[in-house]
């Protein structure tokens, strides 16, 4: 589904990924961990087109991304849901509008907004909360309207950056599950995080990365900073 060849991205005097060669199929749950600045917020803005490779490939379903034009970009966007650590919700529309509007933008008509809209809101367990808010949510529930505002345009790919970041245990492992729960319907899942115990529960492919490039792959893998061997 995604292949990095030789991926380099700099900022500065800074290589924040270098060479980078990775591949990702279609239906996988991956976790991406390292410590702060090894690279893998980078790598997941370069796969949705946030910023620009400096050297290298990046293939999805065999399209060369830098070959895609300003114009097109949105279009590769709609097959890819984010998340953020910080949410970035609308904080003057509700639950519903928020997810509403990411259909929208993405040219759906109203009808089927009316109609898809609770579907999603039901999926990842906040319909009771579709008339909220964000300030009248706690973080685990605005979290889930995060996760279903991603959903929104159906996408085959879902990247996830720290989005326990701000939460509490429990509501990081309710988040968890419902990653693994869009994962089982087929969606592929990439995961940047510092949760360790989080990781180690979801026992799927793990990439380590350190300084730009990575050092670790492990299938059912846990968390690790840096091999043994190193």
């Amino acid at each position: 589904m995604i292949r990095f060849e030789n991926v380099t991205k700099i900022y500065g005097n800074k290589k924040a990924l270098d060479r980078v060669n990775l591949e990702i199929n279609h239906g996988e749950f991956i976790s991406l961990v390292g410590q702060s600045g090894a690279g893998k917020s980078t790598l997941l803005k370069l796969i949705f087109g946030e910023e620009k490779l400096d050297g290298g490939r990046i293939l999805i379903d065999d399209v060369d991304i830098a070959t895609i034009s300003e114009g097109d970009i949105p279009f590769l966007r709609r097959k890819i849901g984010v998340v953020f650590q910080d949410m970035r919700l609308l904080q003057r529309k509700t639950a519903f509008e928020n997810v509403a509007f990411a259909m929208e933008v993405a040219g759906y008509m109203r009808e089927k907004i009316e109609k898809d809209v609770p579907r999603i809101l039901e999926i990842v367990g906040i319909l009771d909360q579709m008339h909220s808010f964000p300030h009248e949510m706690s973080g685990g529930e605005k979290q889930r309207v995060a996760i279903a505002r991603a959903l929104a345009h159906k996408p085959i790919l879902l990247l996830a950056d720290e989005p326990t970041g701000n939460l509490d245990e429990i509501n990081g492992y309710e988040i968890l599950d419902l990653l693994q729960k869009i994962n089982n319907l087929g969606t592929t899942v990439i995961l940047a995080t510092h949760a360790r115990d989080l990781v180690n529960k979801i026992r799927k492919r793990v990439v380590t990365m350190e300084k730009g490039k990575i050092v670790l792959e492990q299938e059912k893998g846990r968390y690790q900073l840096v091999p043994d061997s190193i």
